[in-house]
Formats: structure tokens, C-alpha cells, sequence
């Protein structure tokens, strides 16, 4: 049975076909090995119609037409790359016909939907992993050997910028569909010091800023968060929709620091800058594909009955935290934070490397969050 399992494919459905679908997801199955797109499932008859015959894709469905998907038995699985209010309902839907669930994160909008998801998927016996590629990206899970090695000491800090122009009109300024700065983009921040830390943290503190321009009527253009983790260690980041693009964090420990330049993005090189007892030495990554390492890895824990590490507790955890955050930035208080442990965290033994590809698709009826490619 083994040996037929190593060569069969994970078919998949890819639901929603906005800007990040088509640009890393969509061309990121060709170089798997065990998984390839079977649908898909979009309410833009040009982006099915378009992006099918790009793809040689037979089957295209309607939101409407979700169910027949699901039940059509020519889809193992799902990768949802839906705006984030929709994650919820799209996870259980598909669980709820044994479908395995590849869900983007935010894993939904709050603590409640992801539970639901998290009961879904344990009462159908499926999978469900949430999308946070950079538990795969040898960069990081490097920077997770460094500090678990204790090379720059006892770790005290974490500190991280993420910020980039989000043009007017663009989906993630909209709240009615869990849009804002912190579901986005402040999202990588908290998850990467959770990961880097090995901890859950216990109280969160928060403020907002915007300078009253019309695209940020609905959410914030910038937030700061501060939390605070078990050993009187602090974390802070800052997140913007409304500053130059920057994706950064260091780690400060007793004895040097650590840290990681383009940290978060999802193509292009991620840099080391190590400094201990002064020294500095830098290292560059090179880039990979990212989207092609994820879907290999949930298909390998399909074919191969493993539980992904990326969970949906781990989900759920940095949901609460940004309810907490939200919380914090209406009352002008600290919030106190109970997570769940997760089983497992992210350990070098995941880094998944597929080499990048430089070629750019071309989009169909969508564009990057700045309007600029």
C-alpha cells in the first residue's frame, strides 16, 4: 500500500481566485510531486474560464455550485484562499463531506469559528492544516535552531516591523470581511515569535493610528502591540497598511541578537545578520517556493496519515491574540491571554526546499494589495 501511496497525486479544488491564488498558489503545484489542482471555485466566470485553460483544469464551479464540488469525487482536498470571513463556513462545508481542508490564514475571523472548524474536522477524521508557509521556510526554522541553542543567550526580546502600502478599495481595508492590519499582516509577527520563543504569551497590550484618510475608514492604518510571555519576556511589532514596504524582526537574547531581513515574504532571499559578543556574521538564504513546499507537506501528511504541525490550534491561538489585541486597542487596557499549548512547534526536520521559480503569471481580474506588480 505504501508504495502505491508514494506515487498517487492529492487532488485538489483551490477556492477563491484572488491576487495571492494566482500568483504564488496556483503555479506553485507544478513542481509537487504528490499534489496537482484539479478545480476551480471562483464567482468570476473569467477568472474559471481564464485560469482553466491557463492550467488545463477541467473542472470550474460557482460558490453556489461548492457542494457539487465537494461531493464530485475528484477532489481530495481543499486550499481555501478566501477573504477571511468565509473561512469558516468553506472549512466546515468541506469537512463535513471528508474533504481535507488547506486553509489560509487567519484561520477565520474568531475564537468560535475556529473552533467550529477544529470539530469539523476532528468529527469527519479529515485533515486540517492552516497556511502559515514559513513553518516549511529554511530561514526561519534555522533562526528557531539558533535561539533554541541558547548562541545568543537567554532570550529577553523580540521586536518586528511589517508594513506596506494597501491601495484603496483593496478587500483587506474592509472590515465586514476580517480585514485590517492586525488579521493580515501583524498575524506573521505574532506567529513567528510564538515559534522562535517556543512559548504562548500571557498578556497583550495595543494601540492604533490612523490619520484619517479615506481608505482607512473601516480598519486601522497602523497598530503597535506589546506582549508579554512567561520568564518576563517581551515582544513587540509594529503593522502597517500605510508605510513603505519593510518585513524584519531581531531576536535580543543576554549575549547577542539575531536578526532576519524580508522575514516574512514569500519569494525573493530571507538574510541572517548574527551578531554574538559583538561579531557579526551574515548569511543569505536563497529564495524558494514556498506555496510548492506547503502543498507537498499537506499532501505528504494525507497520503501518509500524519497530523500537520501547523494545526488548528495553532490557528486558534493567534486569533485569540488578535481578539485580545483588538480588545486592548478599544479599552486602552492590557489584556490577559490564556493559550492552548500546541502539541508540536515548527523544528528544522520540516524545512521543505523547492526551488523558486522567477516567472510571474500573468493575473486575471486581480492585482497585488498595493496595485502595483
Amino acid at each position: 500500500m505504501a508504495a502505491t501511496n508514494e506515487k498517487r497525486k492529492i487532488r485538489y479544488a483551490v477556492v477563491g481566485l484572488g491576487w495571492f491564488a494566482q500568483e504564488a498558489a496556483l503555479p506553485a503545484f507544478a513542481p509537487t510531486e504528490n499534489s496537482e489542482v484539479v478545480a476551480l471555485v471562483s464567482d468570476d466566470p473569467t477568472k474559471r474560464e481564464e485560469l482553466s485553460k491557463q492550467y488545463g483544469i477541467q473542472r470550474t464551479y460557482s460558490y453556489e455550485e461548492y457542494e457539487d464540488c465537494l461531493t464530485s469525487g475528484e477532489v481530495d482536498a481543499v486550499y481555501i484562499a478566501l477573504p477571511n470571513h468565509l473561512h469558516c463556513e468553506y472549512t466546515v462545508r468541506a469537512a463535513n463531506q471528508a474533504i481535507h481542508v488547506l486553509c489560509e490564514k487567519p484561520m477565520a475571523v474568531t475564537e468560535q469559528e475556529c473552533e467550529a472548524m477544529i470539530k469539523a474536522a476532528n468529527d469527519n477524521g479529515v485533515k486540517l492544516m492552516i497556511a502559515y508557509r514559513l513553518h516549511l521556510e529554511p530561514a526561519n526554522l534555522e533562526a528557531v535552531e539558533i535561539l533554541r541553542s541558547q548562541q545568543i543567550g537567554e532570550l529577553r526580546i523580540f521586536n518586528s516591523v511589517f508594513t506596506q502600502q494597501v491601495e484603496e478599495g483593496n478587500i483587506r481595508l474592509r472590515d465586514i470581511t476580517g480585514g485590517g492590519t492586525l488579521y493580515d499582516i501583524g498575524i506573521y509577527c505574532i506567529n513567528a515569535v510564538r515559534y522562535l520563543f517556543q512559548d504562548e504569551p500571557t498578556e497583550v497590550f495595543a494601540v492604533a493610528a490612523s490619520k484619517g484618510e479615506q481608505r482607512f475608514s473601516e480598519v486601522e492604518e497602523m497598530a503597535t502591540a506589546t506582549l508579554r510571555f512567561p520568564n518576563e519576556r517581551l515582544a513587540t511589532f509594529t503593522c502597517s497598511f500605510g508605510g513603505a514596504k519593510v518585513s524584519t524582526y531581531q531576536v535580543v537574547g543576554t549575549k547577542g541578537d539575531l536578526r532576519v531581513e524580508s522575514a516574512y515574504t514569500w519569494h525573493g532571499d530571507l538574510k541572517h545578520y548574527l551578531t554574538i559578543d559583538g561579531e557579526t556574521q551574515e548569511r543569505t538564504f536563497p529564495a524558494h517556493n514556498q506555496l510548492a513546499a506547503e502543498f507537498t507537506y499537506f499532501s505528504d501528511c494525507i497520503l501518509q496519515d500524519k497530523d500537520p504541525e501547523p494545526s488548528g490550534t495553532e490557528g486558534l491561538n493567534d486569533v485569540q491574540i488578535i481578539q485580545a489585541l483588538y480588545r486592548s486597542i478599544g479599552t486602552g487596557q492590557p489584556v490577559r491571554i490564556k493559550n492552548i499549548e500546541p502539541d508540536t512547534r515548527p523544528t528544522s526536520d520540516q524545512a521543505i526546499e523547492h526551488p523558486a521559480t522567477e516567472e510571474k503569471p500573468e493575473l486575471i481580474n486581480a492585482a497585488p494589495p498595493s496595485g502595483k506588480s
